[in-house]
């Protein structure tokens, strides 16, 4: 449905009727898209290719992650509803795929199919009969689900495949960035940061709300926000840094020490596979920006709900209980994404920073000195010192072939 707003602006909405008798009507409505035909801001380039695609094959889905997971971890939606919003978008997917195979006579298309992703975060609890997820809920006709996306995402690529043909010339690659695990217990970093003495609430506190509503920032020395990284309260680049520059590396490692030892109560286990240091494994222009700290967990952990919008709990350790029961926010070690090609790739370890000097590499283009990786097919050249050496030390990036 169209959703009409002052100032002549509208988006799409799509409807569903979860309930309807005698006694109750019940609708669900996904939340507001921009209308890909009337778009009230750019959402492609050139602007008017969400335009022409809107025309093609009809209006379509354009939020980020428009598969309404938290209307399923709410329960608002049931998993039946879920899995059909999913499919319904991949469709979308393949119809503009498939436009921009059959126009692109040169060039490249590229093309993120991300149903694996979001069905694997929703259904994951079906592979664990034990996860917290469960208790309440559905744990056995969706049981399926997950084996039988890969097998549908493998017919696709019979398709794919088929298309393509055996042209010389055409590289067809299928690339991913992450595996899945389970993700049965969350963390509350901030929590450990506060009873370590390296965050401080106002008034002696245990806790408080999102977006760190009652931390002191002048004495708190390291706080966590979003999903794997810790950062120092840093002069010269947080507004109430408080940590001198020159005293960072010593704190982190400190913290990263004590890290590498904390243990869930409930297992008796060490919660991390591996911290990373940043500076060791990342360099360049914005390096500085980054988190001082990534914290590589163990299958099964990752940061709580709500230690990643900055809040701090009284408990470090929770059940995950939602229907987001998958996750990849671990060790990337441990959760490696995978690569096919129809040519064969010149390293049995090959790096997403090799992505874009392979593109480069194809289209006779020079590769500039600063990229990182090199070009997967031919002769391996172009390596820099961190592509080969720290992230392939380290795990950071690396996928199996």
């Amino acid at each position: 449905m169209t959703v009409s707003f002052d100032g002549g602006v509208q988006g799409i909405a799509r409807l569903r009727i979860q309930t309807w008798d005698d006694k109750d009507v019940e609708i669900y409505v996904t939340p507001i898209n921009i209308d890909p035909d009337k778009p009230a801001m750019p959402i492609s380039e050139p602007f008017v290719y969400s335009i022409y695609l809107s025309k093609m094959i009809g209006k379509y889905a354009t939020l980020g992650l428009a598969e309404d997971t938290w209307a399923l971890n709410e329960r608002v939606i049931d998993e039946k509803a879920f899995l059909d919003q999913a499919w319904l978008i991949f469709e979308e997917r393949k119809k503009m795929f498939w436009d921009a195979l059959e126009k692109t006579k040169k060039g490249m298309v590229t093309c993120v199919f991300d149903t694996t992703d979001r069905i694997s975060h929703m259904f994951y609890r079906y592979l664990d009969p034990t996860h917290p997820a469960n208790e309440g809920k559905d744990t056995t006709e969706f049981k399926d689900v997950i084996p039988d996306l890969y097998a549908r995402m493998d017919d696709f690529l019979v398709e794919v495949r088929e298309k393509v043909g055996n042209d010389p010339d055409t590289v067809f690659m299928v690339i991913s960035d992450h595996g899945f695990c389970n993700f049965r217990r969350g963390v509350n970093i901030n929590a450990w940061l506060r009873d370590e003495g390296y965050l401080v609430l106002k008034d002696d506190a245990r806790t408080s709300g999102d977006w760190f509503e009652n931390v002191d920032w002048e004495k708190t020395r390291a706080f966590t926000l979003g999903l794997t990284g810790i950062f120092l309260n840093k002069k010269g680049r947080e507004r109430g840094g408080i940590v001198e520059p020159s005293e960072a590396p010593a704190l982190a490692r400190e913290i990263q020490g004590k890290l590498d030892q904390l243990v869930d109560p409930e297992s008796g286990e060490t919660i991390m596979n591996e911290v990373f240091q940043t500076r060791e494994v990342h360099d360049g222009p914005y390096a500085d920006l980054a988190p001082e700290l990534l914290l590589g967990y163990k299958r099964g952990y990752r940061h709580s709900w709500d230690c990643a919008t900055g809040s701090v709990t009284e408990d470090i350790f929770s059940d995950n209980t939602k229907s987001w029961s998958g996750d990849h926010c671990v060790d990337p070690r441990l959760v490696p994404g995978v690569i096919w090609s129809n040519r064969k790739v010149n390293t049995d370890q090959p790096c997403l920073a090799d992505m874009a000097p392979t593109a480069l590499d194809l289209f006779g283009v020079d590769i500039p000195g600063y990229m990182l990786g090199a070009p997967l097919f031919g002769e391996r050249t172009h390596v820099t010192p961190l592509s080969t050496d720290k992230l392939a030390d380290r795990g950071g990036v690396r996928v199996p072939s």
